[in-house]
């Protein structure tokens, strides 16, 4: 059996397509020791820190998307593709990669073009109930596209969909377990014996989400709940305020995802793919305020996929005059709050990892 392989993957700009290609390219660490692995992600974004602390090479492509109002940057958009699109060649020739694999954002697109030129299998994984234009163009030449949603049909190639699922972290499968949770309140320094609200507006934040729960703050108060909050690296500076109000936790970024969601009880959360992914594996009580202001107003897209099967709660921006209202009913319901649990664990798909890498394998005829 082959093992010396070479492993190109791409993928970045949120935590979305970050988190799943690192995932992938861990599983394939522990099948195959001696593989090679390089990403490839966009100059400036976040992979180009998270892709090295998970102890991978990357290299950075001069691309970003374009801009939905007018803006200079739009000029610009054709030689970066340019720029990007030469910079992915010379990776490719150098490297050698028996495979590429893109997990979506801006530098998959160079990337697997040029991979699908040199006649390389390519596997994009399309976290997403509703694909961006890239993969949507990418999977008329790319080998197997993998996908968490059905009904794809609409927008891939039929004959190369397979349904498997979004990789999420390992460490999530034993956020039940009673020590975990007893670490979890540790490192938080959370309350015991007292409800926790965990908050998610993504991995940079989320302005509305962040400003919601600034102006409930009494209203939590008066709950006689904790709130865990990532607000993001980008408002930290904003929030951070709060964290010496009581019961209040104010975090830029989590990275011990498993013992936040070991913590919670409630969690308020965008519904960004890889978000929903875990969520359902989690399988805790779920409020998502989807973000409007991404392509094809997908986020939307996918909490309705988990509200449609009675799995979470829905409550768009423009309804958030609402939201004391539907958190107290379901801090009150338990058994909404157990059923809810119980359905959207019933929608996970816990081996997606695994079952990404065995189409890997079968490509590579390993």
């Amino acid at each position: 059996m082959k093992q010396s392989i070479n492993i190109l993957i791409s993928g970045g700009g949120t935590g979305g397509h970050i988190y799943p290609a690192i995932a992938i390219a861990n599983e394939l660490k522990v099948r195959y020791p001696e593989a090679k692995f390089l990403f490839v992600g966009a100059k400036d974004k976040m992979e180009m820190e998270k892709v090295p602390e998970a102890g991978y090479q990357i290299i950075g492509l001069w691309i970003s998307g374009i801009q939905r109002k007018l803006s200079f940057k739009n000029l610009l958009f054709p030689f970066r593709l340019l720029d990007s699109l030469v910079k992915a060649a010379k990776i490719i020739r150098q490297f050698k990669p028996d495979i590429v694999i893109g997990t979506g954002g801006f530098a998959s697109g160079p990337t697997l073009i040029m991979a699908n030129r040199k006649k390389i299998p390519t596997i994009i994984q399309e976290q997403n109930s509703y694909p961006g234009i890239t993969n949507k163009l990418l999977s008329k030449k790319s080998t197997i596209v993998c996908v968490a949603y059905d009904g794809l049909e609409r927008f891939f190639p039929k004959g190369k969909i397979v349904k498997t699922g979004n990789p999420v972290r390992a460490s999530l499968l034993s956020i039940h377990v009673k020590e975990k949770i007893q670490e979890a309140n540790k490192l938080f320094q959370l309350k015991m014996k007292t409800t926790t609200v965990l908050v998610l507006g993504g991995s940079l934040g989320a302005r509305k989400i962040n400003q919601l729960i600034e102006a409930n703050i009494s209203f939590f108060k008066e709950q006689k709940v904790q709130v865990l909050w990532q607000c993001g690296k980008l408002y930290y500076d904003d929030y951070k305020k709060h964290a010496q109000k009581e019961n209040f936790y104010v975090h830029a970024f989590i990275n011990k995802m498993d013992l936040a969601y070991a913590a919670a009880d409630i969690i308020i959360s965008r519904a960004g793919a890889s978000s929903v992914s875990e969520l359902c594996i989690v399988g805790k009580p779920t409020i998502f305020i989807p973000s409007p202001n991404v392509a094809e107003d997908h986020q939307t897209k996918n909490a309705k996929s988990i509200v449609d099967k009675h799995g979470a709660i829905l409550l768009r921006e423009n309804e958030l005059e609402t939201f004391s209202i539907v958190f107290e009913t379901l801090l009150k319901d338990e058994g909404k709050q157990e059923s809810l649990s119980q359905n959207i664990k019933e929608l996970a798909l816990p081996n997606a990892t695994h079952n990404i890498i065995n189409q890997v394998e079968k490509l590579l005829h390993l």
